[in-house]
């Protein structure tokens, strides 16, 4: 079974709500768009049943360079997480 690309899911989100794909893809750019926004500004988007979207913070670390074998310091970063929600959770077992 294949990964589900981009148009996939946007056609499978027309079919389901009778949309055109046009619209459907437009209302997928929109919800990509929103939660992108919320976590670049430090909010998190909770989906009740599906999961939350949420921005975490990794701490500074050494790290290796794998050509030289020079150790380097990585400075502390932010990157976007997502914890699934109970119902999604169920669905999947």
């Amino acid at each position: 079974m294949a990964d589900m690309t981009k148009t996939d899911l946007v056609e499978a989100i027309a079919e389901a709500a009778d949309l055109t794909k046009a619209d459907a893809e437009r209302a997928l750019g929109a919800f990509l768009d929103t939660v992108s926004k919320a976590l670049s500004r430090g909010k998190s988007v909770q989906i009740t049943g599906f999961g939350t979207f949420e921005r975490r913070t990794r701490a500074a670390r050494k790290a290796r360079n794998p050509q030289t074998g020079e150790e380097i310091d990585l400075p502390e970063t932010r990157v976007p997480a997502f914890r699934a929600g109970k119902s999604l959770k169920d669905m999947v077992k």
